[in-house]
């Protein structure tokens, strides 16, 4: 077989895995949202240096708690998952210099913290609603005096 036809063939089996990752994570977002409750969430892991360290990700809604999804994963698993009773919300801001590229379009930096650990996550202007609206909507005998 000439060179030029494994060439080819090594293209076309690229391009055919290449198409199936992208169809896996059209029914992994398809089955992540099944029981609704899911948006795009973004989710910052480093913040030594400002606006970086930013990963895309998809969140959702689960009893008590909030799971974090890589956007580009094929996991069926969360990456992060954060207890309602120990998130606190502190506060929103809009992305600044080069956040704005990295984030979603829209898109505001909510500045909370879990446990004693700073967190910051983004979202869109309806989605932080919906945020904020689940934090408050805790089941009886939440402690209703945090901030």
């Amino acid at each position: 077989m000439p060179a030029w036809e494994w060439a080819l063939d090594i293209v076309g089996a690229f391009l055919l895995l290449a198409l199936l990752y992208g169809i896996s994570l059209i029914v992994r977002r398809r089955f992540l949202a099944r029981h609704g409750g899911t948006f795009e969430l973004s989710y910052r892991v480093r913040s030594e240096h400002p606006g970086r360290g930013w990963l895309l990700g998809i969140g959702r809604y689960s009893g008590q708690s909030l799971e974090w999804f890589r956007i580009f994963s094929l996991s069926p698993r969360p990456k992060r998952v954060w207890a309602r009773e120990l998130l606190e919300y502190s506060g929103r801001r809009a992305p600044a210099g080069t956040e704005e590229m990295s984030l979603y379009d829209g898109h505001v930096v909510a500045s909370c913290h879990y446990g004693s650990e700073p967190l910051e996550i983004a979202m869109s202007e309806a989605s932080l609603t919906g945020f904020q609206s689940w934090l408050e909507s805790g089941p009886p005998g939440t402690d209703w005096n945090r901030r």
